[in-house]
């Protein structure tokens, strides 16, 4: 096909392609879709959303599983103690069951409601730091586990390396 054949048509090239999310502002566009695979630019940009726990979340859920771990191996213990029969199964259950109160669900509940409950109101309310809208129920423990906090003259780090040269530590 050449332009002499075909004097209306076009070739396809970068000046005449919508990318992916195109919106068309004026007129219409009659298009062909091509699937290139996961290499393309649209395609590499997008990540899945990462749901973002705290730190203390994390030590709480290990904490929970190294429990349960326990609690089966107690109830294993006792079953072994106890003899093997018919009903194994149903006692070792019923272990697990007795046991169950080794995991501290009301922790977790306690320290979820105190984290709603500093975030929505004592942050909100803060007289020191007007207009405070929190977005995340992890601002006070992470805040919390802060040890040291270093910045350039901006407030920005420009680099990620930083020396500290000199420190003055005044009382008042």
């Amino acid at each position: 096909m050449n332009g002499a054949e075909y004097p209306n048509d076009e070739i396809i090239d970068i000046n005449n392609t919508a990318w992916c999310s195109t919106v068309v502002a004026n007129g219409s566009l009659i298009g062909l879709v091509v699937y290139t695979g996961p290499e393309t630019r649209s395609s590499m940009n997008t990540t899945k959303a990462q749901y973002k726990r705290g730190v203390t979340d994390n030590e709480l859920n290990n904490i929970a599983l190294y429990l349960i771990i326990f609690m089966a191996g107690i109830s294993m213990v006792i079953l072994v103690l106890r003899g093997f029969d018919e009903n194994s199964v149903v006692i070792f259950f019923r272990y697990i069951l007795l046991l169950s109160t080794i995991i501290p669900i009301s922790l977790r509940v306690n320290l979820d409601m105190a984290k709603i409950a500093y975030t929505m109101w004592f942050m909100k309310h803060d007289e020191q730091i007007p207009g405070t809208v929190p977005r995340n129920s992890n601002i006070p423990e992470e805040l919390g586990r802060i040890h040291y906090l270093l910045s350039d003259k901006t407030g920005t780090l420009t680099k990620n390396e930083m020396y500290l040269k000199r420190i003055g530590v005044y009382e008042t």
